[in-house]
């Protein structure tokens, strides 16, 4: 089983509880607005592999070398992650999940086969009545097993 911890809109933030969270994940997304190049050396620290895409905060030279999207396989469970969806929610045929940020938001969702997960910011609380947020999943043999939603 292989447990993988999902983030997104750091802003430049990484809290202690998220670290802690982390430390325990074999596999790290963070679906962009990393804004600070230092986050993603300290992530890189964690886990066995990190996948990170390029959120609309994220200007210099290295957040020019990520990608806008990503597709990669772990543990069997095919993965699409992208900051912005811009409006797409749809069922996409080769992909089990798709990640993005962009909003602040926590949100899970199911079209057809496909899971939409936005694991919020843990970075800072974009709104008055919103939360830092991020997501663990557990994945085997090509499939979810649980998706928790992380609240700090």
């Amino acid at each position: 089983m292989e447990r993988i911890g999902i983030i997104s809109d750091t802003h430049g933030i990484l809290r202690p509880q998220v670290l802690e969270e982390l430390k325990y994940c074999a596999y790290i997304l963070h679906a962009g607005d990393v804004t600070d190049e230092p986050v993603l050396d300290q992530l890189r620290f964690l886990c066995k592999k990190i996948y990170v895409v390029r959120g609309n905060c994220d200007y210099g030279t290295w957040a020019s070398m990520l990608s806008p999207r990503l597709r990669f396989e772990i543990g069997g469970v095919r993965f699409l992650m992208m900051h912005d969806l811009k409006g797409m929610f749809e069922e996409i045929p080769d992909v089990d999940v798709v990640i993005s940020g962009h909003t602040h938001w926590y949100s899970l969702s199911r079209k057809g086969k496909t899971t939409y997960l936005n694991p919020g910011s843990c970075g800072f609380a974009r709104y008055a009545n919103s939360s830092v947020t991020m997501a663990v999943m557990l994945v085997e043999d090509g499939k979810i097993i649980d998706i928790q939603r992380i609240e700090f």
